[in-house]
Parts: C-alpha cells; sequence; structure tokens
C-alpha cells in the first residue's frame, strides 16, 4: 500500500496530490497540525479518499478524525486522548525499536520506521539505510505492519527486504 504524508513545505497542494493517488490502493495522513486551514483541509481529503476508496489517517488529533470519519496517526506510537469512538485504522510513526514496541502496545495497525533513506525532510541527517532498517522492522511487535518513510521512492523501495507498505512527501508531489 502507498501512502502519502502531507507536508506544506514540500508538498504543496495535498489536496491535488491525494486526487492524483491510484483508487483504492492508498492512504492520506494528514500532518501540517498548524495550518489555520487544517479542518477544511481534513474535510476535503476525507471527501477525496472516500470518493477514490483510500484511506485517512489525521495525526495527533483524535476529535478531527472522528468529525472526518478517519483513523488517526500517532507519533512515536504515543496514544492519543480521546481516541475512543475514532473508527479507521491506527498508524504511528517510529523511528527506532522503542518507538516500534510502543506502537505495538498502542495497538497501532501500520507503523512507519523512518528515516528509511536521506530525505529533504530532514537535511543533513543521515537514514537508517536497508540493512538496518530491515533489522528493526524485524524487531517489532507481532501483527504490525511495517512501512518505510524517508527517502523512499519506487527505486528505493525495492532496497528494503520485507517491506509491507511505503510512504512519501516530495516522491508523490503532483
Amino acid at each position: 500500500m502507498l501512502w502519502l504524508f502531507t507536508d506544506r513545505g514540500r508538498l504543496g497542494d495535498p489536496l491535488m496530490a491525494a486526487a492524483g493517488l491510484p483508487r483504492g490502493m492508498c492512504g492520506v495522513v494528514l500532518r501540517d497540525d498548524m495550518a489555520p486551514e487544517r479542518a477544511a483541509t481534513a474535510r476535503a481529503l476525507a471527501r477525496i479518499c472516500r470518493a477514490r476508496r483510500n484511506l485517512l489517517v489525521v495525526a495527533g488529533d483524535a476529535a478531527l478524525a472522528r468529525a472526518v470519519g478517519a483513523g488517526v496517526h500517532l507519533r512515536g506510537g504515543r496514544r492519543l486522548r480521546g481516541m475512543a469512538g475514532v473508527r479507521g485504522l491506527v498508524t504511528s510513526s517510529a523511528h527506532g525499536v522503542t518507538e516500534l514496541r510502543r506502537a505495538g502496545v498502542a495497538r497501532a495497525d501500520v507503523v512507519f520506521l523512518s528515516p528509511a533513506f536521506a530525505t529533504a525532510s530532514h537535511p543533513g541527517a543521515a537514514g537508517l539505510g536497508a540493512v538496518r532498517w530491515a533489522a528493526m522492522a524485524r524487531r517489532a511487535p507481532r501483527g504490525l505492519v511495517v512501512g518505510a518513510l524517508g527517502g523512499v521512492d519506487g527505486g528505493s523501495v525495492r532496497r528494503l527486504p520485507g517491506v509491507r507498505c511505503a510512504a512519501a512527501i516530495g516522491a508523490l508531489a503532483p
């Protein structure tokens, strides 16, 4: 499965990017917490995702997720207040084994282990690389789907053994 992460600085228009995703095979993680139009963007993304049979999760805001009928995205596996009543998928980010385990305890369905490779989102920061990424992914709790984020594109994702899904920002920009 392919996931789009929103990023005001790098992606541009998240609605256009979401509308360009393949039908029924993708998901969108709405981040951009400080954007003044975040609720309106969430509503518009929910309409696009429903029409295209794709998934939507909202990062860090269970109330907004409930309001638009989306799942939630946890940061580092940390549960959100008010998650009761949220329907849909629970995703999480993880930047190491501790956060992978925390995501499992939080009952996430999918965790994005990052940064798989060097990425423009974190200039100068080293990526995990294929070997370290795979070693960490193998230590994830049983049943947790591990996806890759960070420097992921059609070529780099093939270097990750056992990757179950991939997420991107720049590689999916319209």
